[in-house]
């Protein structure tokens, strides 16, 4: 019996150890939002293994359509035409559910992070392009048409109503997240799990690649491309940074970065980077903006509360001080790559 035991075992463990070295690494990148769009898994069919990633190609372009404000027909920017008509307008499944958790992640950052900015950021983005720094008087003309409590959700008829005019929605700070997250969805739907989706930062990473311990991840510091913090190693969790290294304005010795204080309406001063490890990718991704905003102790806590790590890195008088939660360096690995 322990004979046959024995051997049952050692077959299992060839049979499982074949199948690994059946699996092979597919990469696929394509431009999209005018960054790489990359999707990486481990397949034994190579035909198969183009057709899931053109379809998952597909999903992300659905999505885009829906959430880009660069695109004028896409369904978020007619709803933002809506705003101040006094009507609820039927949006799809894919729009209420994104604003929905947009609305659940302004709720637990206090108002940190606002998808209704859109109005005060087309501002300061245009003041970047033209470098012409905004009149404060724009600025507060602008703020008037901001406010998550100026979004009404029927969850019935699935619509929206933006009561006030001149709204405009910006879903830059969770889309890119929310979409990979939606992809690797797709992945596990076709019973791919050793996957990662990168959507030009936003990670959404599945199971480990074979024999690995997860994905290497590296991730930078603020105002160096090429100088790194210990590279991360994850599997099934998701990473974002957010920062304000290569956009911004300065206007009297400082530096106003794009990402905007819904409170403010300015631009943040401090240079920032903020790493968030979650569980999702959708949460990942709005974290990482809220936490370049909020006050360092806020922050962590609020990403304790999410069951999320975070790694603040700010630069202060040409030196990084760095803060984070207890287990964010768990994360941390020397060694292992992909």
């Amino acid at each position: 019996m322990k004979q046959f035991l024995f051997l049952l075992i050692a077959l299992i463990q060839f049979t499982s150890s074949r199948a690994q070295a059946q699996e092979k690494r597919f990469s696929f990148t394509r431009e999209k939002m005018a960054s790489p769009f990359s999707i990486i898994f481990f397949h034994s069919d190579s035909s198969a293994s183009n057709l899931i990633a053109n379809q998952c190609f597909k999903l992300a372009d659905s999505f885009i359509n829906i959430y880009s404000d660069y695109i004028e027909s896409s369904e978020l920017n007619q709803l933002s035409l809506s705003s101040g008509s006094g009507r609820f307008v039927p949006v799809s499944p894919a729009l209420i559910d994104i604003i929905k958790e947009s609305e659940k992640a302004y709720i637990l950052t206090k108002g940190a992070f606002d998808i209704t900015m859109g109005p005060v950021i087309r501002l300061w983005r245009k003041a970047r392009k033209e470098k012409q720094f905004p009149e404060a008087s724009a600025i507060a003309a602008k703020m008037k048409s901001v406010g998550f409590d100026k979004v009404k959700i029927d969850t019935v008829t699935n619509s929206i109503k933006l009561t006030a005019k001149d709204m405009q929605l910006d879903l830059g700070g969770i889309a890119q997240g929310y979409i990979a997250q939606k992809v690797l969805e797709r992945l596990y739907s076709n019973n791919i799990r050793k996957a990662l989706i990168n959507v030009s930062g936003d990670i959404a990473a599945g199971e480990a690649p074979p024999l690995k311990r997860g994905w290497t991840i590296g991730v930078n510091l603020p105002e160096s491309e090429e100088l790194q913090i210990n590279k991360l190693v994850l599997s099934n969790r998701s990473v974002s940074t957010s920062g304000d290294m290569y956009q911004f304005i300065e206007h009297e010795g400082k530096k106003f970065s794009h990402i905007i204080d819904p409170k403010s309406g300015y631009g943040i001063t401090s240079m920032k980077n903020v790493t968030v490890i979650a569980n999702d990718a959708t949460t990942a991704d709005w974290l990482a903006t809220a936490c370049s905003i909020m006050p360092i102790k806020k922050a962590k806590r609020l990403a304790k509360k999410l069951r999320a790590e975070v790694l603040i890195a700010e630069l202060k008088n040409g030196v990084i001080v760095q803060s984070s939660t207890k287990k964010f360096s768990y994360f941390y690995n020397l060694n292992t790559g992909n």
